[in-house]
């Protein structure tokens, strides 16, 4: 191994950047898409080693430990190489305490202007559409500290600036075990977008870590009753959840392809466990692309994911293996040649026609065949 240094810290990358070198991000598609460095290409770890680089580049990955490999390999070919300390971490990290003072002023007159058809007309909307919010309602809006529910709570914040429904907000955030630097990249973003947050800790990392069989589904239900709970010791009678209209598209495919089943994210859902309690999901027709603009423009950096398992299984875990990955790349595919597919697919769980179904469950969850009633038609 040549003796040179190729460690580099976020701000050398700064001026790497600027002498015009390459920066690539090894991590997953998904985790790129979440967040990256503005710039970045994405280039998984084996693909890179099959390309010339042709001029210095910059790597990073996670937590630095792939892209110091694919480095040290890179320069004992002769090649220009540096990974990123750290990786995507440090340059959260970086990022936040950079910030400028006025982040959280100007994302607001943001959401009044330049974003406002894209997300708070749409978010006004969905809660008028759905009914989600009432006169005397006290939502707990739920941050998992990722781009969506932290929008989720400054629209929020719009929305009661506006006055025009007395309703009550709590802005909780659940930590199920999450490394310290998670736990204060999640603080940092609020403190800086002007979010009053709540956390209260739980040990659901702990309980679930040991599962092997679907250990993302009981760590959802997990989380999912504790934030009820906590949200009714609060006074709250709703929660609030930042998933988008993409979601609900992804949903009703992964369900008719994975599931065999035709069913869609409701805009709300009242709670079998907790009396009184209801699930709203206010950013149900906002287009996850729009968020990401937003996210970008203001040069915001949020968690992606802090699950434990992800952590310490980071580069085992083939990005073919995520069903909703595979489907969102579906629909990207069939958008080329239809523009309106995604619309089709978001509009095709209100357009059912029951006379055309085989079968299907009511309320109760009692099957009905078409043959019930076959004889009694014309």
């Amino acid at each position: 191994m040549r003796d040179i240094r190729m460690e580099i810290a976020p701000e050398e990358l700064i001026w790497l950047m600027a002498d015009g070198a390459r920066v690539i991000d090894l991590r997953r598609e998904g985790e790129f898409d979440h967040g990256h460095i503005r710039g970045a290409e994405n280039i998984r770890a084996d693909e890179i080693l099959k390309q010339d680089i042709g001029g210095a580049c910059a790597l990073y990955c996670a937590n630095g430990e792939i892209s110091k490999k694919i480095c040290e390999i890179l320069v004992e070919r002769g090649e220009k190489a540096y990974y990123l300390g750290g990786g995507y971490g440090s340059w959260i990290t970086y990022s936040i305490d950079h910030m400028p003072k006025s982040t959280a002023k100007d994302v607001e007159e943001g959401i009044r202007g330049k974003f406002a058809t894209r997300l708070f007309t749409k978010f006004a909307k969905s809660i008028k559409e759905y009914d989600l919010l009432s006169e005397g309602d006290k939502v707990a809006v739920c941050i998992s500290g990722g781009k969506d529910s932290m929008l989720m709570a400054k629209l929020f914040q719009e929305l009661k600036r506006h006055n025009k429904l007395d309703f009550g907000l709590e802005f909780l955030v659940m930590d199920p075990g999450y490394s310290p630097a998670n736990r204060t990249l999640i603080e940092r973003n609020a403190e800086i977008l002007g979010i009053p947050i709540k956390i209260f800790g739980t040990d659901i990392f702990d309980n679930v870590f040991a599962i092997e069989k679907s250990p993302c589904y009981v760590c959802a239900r997990m989380r999912r009753g504790n934030l009820y709970a906590k949200a009714k010791e609060l006074g709250c009678n709703k929660i609030a959840l930042g998933h988008h209209y993409d979601d609900v598209i992804e949903t009703i495919l992964m369900g008719m392809l994975f599931g065999g089943q035709v069913q869609t994210m409701m805009p709300k859902v009242k709670s079998k466990n907790f009396e009184g309690m209801q699930l709203i999901r206010p950013m149900y027709l906002v287009r996850e692309a729009d968020i990401k603009a937003w996210r970008d423009f203001y040069g915001l950096n949020f968690l992606q994911c802090a699950c434990r398992f992800t952590e310490e299984n980071y580069g085992d875990i083939d990005a073919s293996s995520s069903k909703r990955l595979q489907v969102k790349n579906l629909i990207a595919e069939l958008k080329i040649k239809d523009p309106q597919i995604e619309q089709n697919i978001f509009k095709s769980v209100e357009n059912v026609n029951l006379a055309t179904v085989i079968a299907y469950k009511d309320k109760a969850g009692e099957r009905h065949s078409f043959l019930d009633d076959y004889e009694e038609g014309e």
